[in-house]
């Protein structure tokens, strides 16, 4: 690359060496030397040497006018009587744009240079001046040129008839135009409605991203930029600039089709597997049916009232079917029952500012705007005062909200999914709580089993229990000897999951040794089966010992629903109409 610097001196580029003149010379002598020397100015000296004037052709043309012919002073006047006498002189470490300044100011073609003891030492002339220029804008030009063919990136110009004065390397490639066959031309002439030509109709700036053309067998596109150009108040064309995004294009274009394959994979997954639902252990056929279930109402938005004995894991549930949803808001877990009327709205609603004594700055929002978009989880919902209900219910229904101290009305999109161990229709029944209120949350309903209904399951808890414990608390391996594991098979869970859990770590925590035995478990375990394997004596009679079998199991199902006869027939898997007519048969009351 070419280097040329930003200030040039007068004796950088000055003359030297220089013909001079005498001052007693005749004119045609002075004009012939002159012509011979192809210069239009030389510095004038006397006898002694010293430098006294400057004769230019100008001088020597004015003089032949008065006299209207050069012959007819050739040999009459002297150099003396026509020179200038007052040498308009430069000095050295004057740049060159001084000098020009200095000769377009007094009007004179030349320059003598004079060094810091006053001596000339050279002349500078117009032709001097033209020439360095003419140079300099060459150079740039080639080091401009050679820039330009560097630059990653297109660069092209045309003028205000479109016509192409700037077409570098890059160009020329991406487009197959040689800069000499398209420079000097219209651009339109080889290329249909390109942004440059836009711009130079609209005269305003356009950027664009568009197809260029087909190369190889492979589309190219461009980022464009366009700019109209203006000199002085003036438009002189559009100069644009384009980048290859042919590659950034081609890899946005696949990363949306990954995302598309990647979603409908995520959907099939989804679809085909159990995944958040594989938390919930258990493969028993009534855990499968209400994961199954769960699943299947998962995707819609409808309320979602889960029912379970404590400890069967109605809050995993509730976190499966929030995952599953793909809400994306937040799973908010509430216990209604931990929760006093007089901090309800608070809590639920939130509340601004100054709303009461001990408020926070800036206020706070409650568990419906933090859930919003997700799911609110109300655990224990019968345990809510009647008070409170009233409120819930219309939050819920009209999905609107009003912070205590506010005037805004907040719009809320919460899914709401409910869960207790109590007999929420008795409850409704009893005016306990509001029937408006329970079909609002019962829209839909799952019923999770407890472990003495799925004890096929028993073993897969009891295994992963152990693992997670053992893990927990930096245990080496450890197993249960058959009698023992046999007993935590066959003991009724009256805590199911809950309670199987708490004992797999009290046993971890106090095992001694690898193997834990029988005698080894908690002894309420012990006590329990041995108190359960005590065999049961049944009359010989066989519709006695039908009758004494069905009487007792109807019992015990009418114990666990709490009296409610709907459930006590399906935990007994019969039609409601024969559990009637078996209580009348046998006069259970």
């Amino acid at each position: 690359m070419f280097s040329v610097p930003s200030t040039t001196y007068v004796e950088e580029v000055m003359d030297r060496n220089f013909d001079t003149l005498l001052d007693s010379d005749l004119i045609g002598y002075a004009f012939d030397k002159m012509i011979s020397s192809d210069v239009r100015a030389m510095l004038v000296k006397n006898e002694e040497g010293e430098y006294v004037g400057l004769l230019s052709l100008k001088n020597i043309q004015r003089q032949g006018k008065v006299y209207r012919r050069l012959q007819d002073i050739s040999n009459m006047i002297r150099v003396k009587d026509v020179m200038i006498s007052d040498i308009i002189k430069t000095h050295v470490g004057v740049t060159l744009r001084d000098c020009r300044n200095s000769m377009i100011e007094n009007d004179v073609g030349m320059l003598p240079v004079e060094n810091d003891n006053g001596d000339i030492i050279g002349i500078i002339d117009k032709d001097h001046l033209r020439n360095h220029y003419y140079m300099k804008r060459e150079d740039y030009a080639t080091t401009l040129e050679h820039i330009m063919g560097e630059i990653k990136e297109g660069i092209s110009a045309i003028d205000v008839n479109g016509v192409v004065i700037l077409w570098n390397k890059f160009m020329q490639e991406r487009y197959s135009i040689s800069s000499e066959e398209i420079v000097g031309k219209k651009m339109s002439d080889f290329l249909e409605d390109t942004i440059s030509e836009r711009v130079l109709r609209t005269r305003i700036s356009k950027s664009d991203i568009y197809y260029v053309h087909q190369k190889n067998g492979k589309d190219l596109y461009g980022l464009v930029h366009a700019n109209p150009i203006y000199y002085r108040g003036e438009f002189v064309g559009v100069v644009c600039t384009e980048i290859d995004v042919t590659e950034a294009q081609n890899l946005s274009r696949e990363l949306e089709k990954t995302n598309e394959r990647i979603k409908y994979l995520q959907d099939e997954v989804k679809f085909l597997s159990k995944g958040v639902f594989d938390n919930i252990l258990g493969k028993s056929y009534k855990i499968e049916k209400v994961k199954n279930m769960a699943k299947q109402v998962a995707k819609t938005n409808s309320s979602i009232f889960i029912w379970g004995e404590s400890g069967t894991g109605k809050e995993v549930f509730a976190r499966a079917i929030h995952e599953y949803s793909e809400r994306t808001g937040q799973f908010v877990p509430v216990n209604c029952s931990a929760i006093s009327s007089e901090l309800f709205e608070s809590e639920f609603f939130g509340y601004e500012e100054g709303a009461f004594t001990g408020a926070r700055k800036k206020g706070k929002p409650g568990f419906f705007e933090i859930a919003k978009g997700g799911t609110l989880f109300l655990d224990e919902i019968a345990d809510m005062p009647l008070s409170m209900q009233a409120k819930l219910l219309r939050a819920i229904q009209d999905r609107e909200i009003r912070r205590v101290g506010g005037e805004d009305v907040i719009s809320v999109d919460v899914r709401i999914i409910s869960a207790t161990n109590k007999d929420l229709e008795q409850m409704v029944n009893e005016e306990l709580f509001r029937e408006d209120l329970y079909y609002r949350l019962n829209v839909l309903e799952l019923r999770i089993p407890p472990l003495r209904e799925r004890r096929e399951d028993i073993g897969i808890l009891i295994y992963s229990f152990l693992d997670e414990q053992r893990k927990e608390n930096d245990k080496p391996f450890l197993k249960l000897s058959k009698d023992a594991f046999r007993a935590l098979e066959e003991y009724n869970w009256k805590g199911n999951v809950r309670e199987l859990k708490n004992t797999i770590e009290n046993i971890v925590v106090l095992a001694t040794s690898n193997v834990i035995e029988y005698d080894e478990l908690p002894s309420i375990i012990r006590e329990g089966v041995e108190s359960r394997n005590k065999k049961e004596e049944y009359p010989l009679d066989i519709n006695e010992a039908i009758k004494k079998l069905e009487v007792k199991n109807i019992t015990k199902a009418l114990k666990m629903s709490g009296g409610n006869k709907a459930k006590a027939a399906k935990i007994l898997n019969i039609p409601r109409t024969t559990l009637y007519y078996k209580l009348d048969q046998y006069n259970i009351d």
